[in-house]
């Protein structure tokens, strides 16, 4: 059925729609220069892992988890400008990985167990978590302390237990889980940005 042409904005549509928008403004509005040294350190560690031949690894669960594709899928493939592609690995989409290491280990191991697997000296990993309390990613930072990798997470609210635990951490300031995603996504472009300036000026 084709939509009527006639159809009108509610009250309550406009409302939230308002409210949504104002939400997310506020958010944005109290990010400063700690989140940004937080996403241009995570920048500088990248850029040298693959400098070292190393790789970037992303995890989260739901929403995050996606937010891990998307950051990925901008470094292997392209974001703004034409270059190689960069050595960037997601640790959500192998669905047999998952299934099998979560059945056989438990759901806390998921991605823990890939670290242990494809992780190394010159790595780095990235975990997000919108309360900074998921126990796979906490594991995930082990496994990544036992190959000595630099590891960076993007939270929100207080950053929870993740937030010491990170040599660097970006925490949303806000406890809403839809903004502290958006604004994830938003730094995460901002890195994908940073990653694509030329030597001398991304790190």
């Amino acid at each position: 059925m084709k939509p009527s042409n006639d159809r009108t904005v509610t009250p309550a549509q406009s409302q939230a729609f308002r409210a949504a928008v104002d939400s997310l403004t506020s958010v944005l509005g109290a990010l400063g220069a700690e989140h940004l040294q937080a996403v241009a350190d995570l920048a500088a560690d990248v850029r040298a892992a693959w400098a070292a031949g190393g790789k970037f690894l992303v995890c989260g669960n739901g929403g995050s988890a996606a937010d891990s594709q998307h950051i990925v899928a901008e470094l292997v493939g392209r974001f703004m400008s034409e270059r190689r592609g960069y050595p960037a690995l997601a640790l959500t989409t192998n669905t047999s990985t998952l299934t099998a290491v979560s059945n056989d280990y438990g759901f806390d191991r998921v991605f823990a167990r890939q670290v242990q697997a494809l992780g190394g000296k010159d790595d780095v990993l990235l975990v997000i978590s919108t309360s900074g309390n998921s126990a796979n990613c906490i594991q995930a930072v082990a496994a990544a302390r036992e190959h000595r990798m630099r590891v960076h997470a993007f939270l929100g609210g207080t950053g929870g237990a993740l937030a010491p635990l990170a040599d660097s951490a970006l925490v949303v300031p806000s406890d809403s889980t839809p903004r502290i995603q958006e604004v994830h996504i938003a730094m995460g472009h901002l890195l994908c940005g940073l990653l694509d300036l030329p030597d001398g000026e991304g790190a």
